[in-house]
């Protein structure tokens, strides 16, 4: 009898023990999942939903005064790194551009204006080679081959922010520049777009505010046809010493108070300055994007990387 009991009691002990061991390793599953779900809005630890939010609202806050604030804070010398992001991707008439996180449309204005120029070139040369037709001969041809003044191109800006696809739209109408334009609300990490459908996606100073810059980029591959360029411009990390400590200096004593005379709001452009310091430097950059599936990936140090360029191609 004793030994039967002994047995039962050995039983209930196991079942005990194996149901404890289920219960501490679904605890340390939640703690897993919570670590997972963690990341930093500027130099906060916050979870993923909170960041979403705050980065939400830092936009909203700073949209109406955002251009005003880019030209302030680099002394106008942002417009010369967008520039060269144009000339680094040297767009042809009829090719299709995705810009995330493009709110106010600064890049997808400059893509327009770029393929205007472009089409413009390629009518004039056009007409130099018709020079023996007939007015009625070219008439016809330009008719036949007519796509506008774009050559059919189209620029989408998707941005996460209502309020700053709002300032983008009637900026872009105040310079009348609509033409070609698209606005869509959408998410960097699930893009409203079909598969294979961009030449270019451009993502400039805005990647380092997504929570899962990973999939982000596993989106960025997904929307572009093969043969497409990703191109990323973002503030990263200054490879000069000297230039590096006092760079340091303005943005953390500078910039905020740049931002409370402007914008009324020193806590956004705090975070603005610390979410670059939290960004990967080039090369882990570098990998990460090679990690999403791009090929050939490379990039440019701007102002002795005070801002990097980052290119990839969808093979």
């Amino acid at each position: 009898m004793a030994t039967c009991m002994n047995v039962t009691l050995w039983r209930r002990l196991a079942c005990l023990c194996r149901s404890r061991r289920v219960v501490q390793v679904s605890v340390c599953d939640v703690h897993s999942s919570r670590a997972e779900d963690e990341t930093y809005f500027g130099f906060e630890k916050v979870s993923a939903a909170e960041k979403s939010e705050q980065v939400y609202q830092v936009f909203e806050r700073v949209a109406k005064t955002y251009d005003l604030m880019n030209d302030a804070m680099t002394l106008g010398v942002h417009r010369l790194w967008k520039d060269y992001l144009l000339h680094k991707m040297n767009p042809y008439p009829g090719t299709q551009l995705l810009d995330v996180a493009g709110g106010t449309g600064d890049i997808a204005v400059r893509f327009i204006n770029y393929v205007r120029a472009q089409r413009d070139r390629q009518l004039r040369r056009q007409l130099k080679s018709k020079q023996d037709l007939s007015w009625q001969e070219i008439a016809d041809r330009y008719q036949q081959g007519d796509t506008g003044s774009l050559g059919g191109s189209q620029a989408v800006i998707c941005d996460i922010n209502k309020e700053m696809l709002k300032v983008g739209k009637r900026k872009a109408l105040d310079l009348g520049t609509s033409e070609g334009l698209s606005w869509v609300v959408g998410n960097a990490e699930e893009l409203p777009f079909m598969d294979d459908k961009f030449d270019f996606y451009t993502v400039a100073f805005g990647i380092r505010n997504v929570t899962h810059i990973e999939q982000a980029l596993q989106e960025a591959y997904r929307v572009l046809k093969p043969g497409g360029q990703f191109l990323c411009m973002e503030f990263s990390s200054v490879t000069n010493p000297l230039t590096s400590r006092l760079y340091d200096l303005y943005s953390f004593q500078v910039i905020p108070v740049i931002g409370e005379v402007i914008a009324g709001d020193w806590k956004s452009y705090q975070y603005l300055v610390e979410s670059i310091r939290r960004f990967p430097a080039q090369e882990e950059f570098k990998e990460m994007i090679e990690d999403a599936g791009f090929h050939k990936v490379t990039y440019s140090n701007l102002t002795s990387g005070v801002v990097a360029i980052h290119s990839g191609f969808k093979l």
